[in-house]
């Protein structure tokens, strides 16, 4: 069983290393053979040059900008049998790996598996609000899911998705740029087999954009986008604010 990993990278020179050192950390030993693809996605910092830095890494550029045209870059370049899509600010739990390849390895018929976030940046307060939305996202999840029979959830930088479902739904939808792109990869899996969203598959992620947009905001703007995305097929809106920091000069 062949693990890929797939990071798309956007001027993310301050974060990229510590993600992919944690990569590094946990498939040196884990007894399955493992290769990491970043995609520079139209960086203007030293992106491209923090991948270089790690002879094990392969990297890609992909001159068009957008997060699924990133994830797609990816895919086609990767080679495993097992895709894992994280993000540049990202960081793997420790187990996160050999837990993935136990769940996959524990059920032929599981095609993605996911998880929540769990961001390292904020306050105890903030934390507890992003529970409380992780828990009516997952009730939400649930309803969908099981009673109504309707789509399903991961999240978008902590999930795992087999190479040939990912083929037989034809790859990421490159008309989503941002919002919607990790339900509408769940909405059409789950037509064609089992996707899994679970508690206990976190990702330590930056909450950037939390704090940049506000909690509630962002609460709001990613509900309205995963019923749409769910019920009408599409996201509610394709404007997204970009959070990286451009370099000076």
């Amino acid at each position: 069983m062949r693990l890929s990993f797939v990071i798309p990278a956007y001027n993310e020179e301050a974060y990229l290393a510590a993600c992919l050192e944690s990569i590094l950390s946990q498939t040196g030993g884990c007894g399955v053979t493992t290769e990491i693809v970043v995609v520079n996605n139209a960086s203007t910092d030293r992106t491209r040059a923090v991948a270089l830095r790690y002879p094990s890494v392969r990297l890609v550029d992909e001159p068009l900008k957008g997060l699924t045209h990133a994830r797609q870059a990816g895919f086609d370049a990767c080679t495993g049998e097992l895709i894992a899509n994280v993000d540049a600010d990202s960081r793997l739990p420790e187990g996160w790996v050999s837990q993935v390849l136990q769940a996959f390895e524990r059920n032929a018929n599981l095609l993605a598996l996911s998880g929540p976030l769990v961001y390292y940046d904020l306050t105890a307060l903030q934390s507890l609000l992003v529970r409380v939305f992780y828990g009516l996202a997952w009730a939400t999840y649930a309803l969908n899911r099981y009673v109504l029979r309707v789509g399903s959830m991961v999240q978008g930088g902590n999930f795992v998705v087999t190479r040939s479902a990912l083929q037989r739904i034809g790859g990421f939808n490159l008309s989503i740029p941002f919002y919607g792109e990790d339900t509408d990869i769940a909405r059409r899996l789950n037509e064609i087999g089992e996707v899994r969203f679970t508690f206990d598959l976190t990702m330590l992620s930056s909450a950037r954009r939390l704090k940049k947009e506000g909690i509630l905001t962002m609460a709001w703007r990613y509900s309205v986008n995963y019923l749409w995305t769910i019920f009408l097929e599409r996201p509610f809106t394709h404007d997204h604010l970009d959070i990286r920091e451009q370099p000076e000069g």
